[in-house]
């Protein structure tokens, strides 16, 4: 990762990110072929909702004969975590346009926020349009891309855990968080692995008391919360 943000750079800096988008994909579509759905729902789905968790909750849900507003509140609430993503961006943004910074909002994804925020330690916390867009739009293909295999092959892979597709998504997280602490060159190591842990913490304990549906969501905004205050008092 170097400090240009150009279109190329964008797809080149997102192409690690690309085996995650196809493990988790690749189990999507074969659990969409399970459930009944064809390649042409399933890449439909993949481009409208777009969304690794809301896509497995739509199919199940179908699956069960849930009410159709039952489905769109559980997309709305396993989603809503998006609102705080792209409000982090945003200000870096602003020099764009607001109809640019519309698209940008409609295909930014978990994988992607993450890879631009370690981007920022690279470019002195300066974003474009260009960089971002490739991002979005080569983990949008792939993702779609993968979806639409994952169908097409569904019967030949009856069990995708089997082959670890389903930690994919994982491990493409654990390194991102690694590029962000390494990269990061405004807080130490110590503060960085303190917000870690109490991230951990809070995930755990809220395993426990809060819903799944919401858990990320809560954990985010209050971990921020302690975060400065952590950062504020001690450091």
């Amino acid at each position: 990762m170097n400090n240009q943000l150009d279109f190329r750079t964008g797809i080149r800096d997102t192409i690690p990110t690309a085996f995650g988008y196809i493990g988790i994909g690749l189990a999507f579509g074969v659990v969409a072929r399970g459930a009944g759905h064809g390649p042409i729902i399933t890449l439909l789905m993949s481009l409208l909702a777009y969304s690794g968790t809301a896509q497995f909750i739509i199919v199940s849900m179908i699956a069960a004969s849930s009410a159709y507003i039952s489905i769109l509140f559980a997309v709305l609430m396993v989603s809503a975590r998006m609102i705080l993503v792209s409000m982090t961006v945003a200000p870096y943004l602003r020099h764009e346009s607001m109809w640019r910074n519309v698209w940008l909002g409609t295909l930014i994804t978990d994988e992607t926020f993450a890879l631009t925020m370690s981007k920022l330690n690279y470019t002195d916390h300066k974003l474009n349009f260009d960089w971002l867009n490739a991002a979005n739009i080569f983990a949008y293909s792939i993702w779609a891309l993968s979806s639409v295999v994952g169908n097409l092959i569904g019967s030949l892979i009856p069990n995708p855990n089997a082959f670890g597709l389903d930690f994919a998504l994982v491990a493409m997280f654990i390194g991102l968080l690694y590029l962000q602490v390494i990269g990061d060159r405004a807080m130490g190591l110590l503060l960085q692995g303190l917000v870690v842990i109490l991230v951990c913490v809070l995930m755990y304990l809220g395993l426990i008391f809060i819903p799944s549906s919401v858990l990320v969501l809560v954990v985010t905004v209050v971990a921020c919360l302690l975060g400065m205050g952590v950062k504020h008092a001690f450091f």
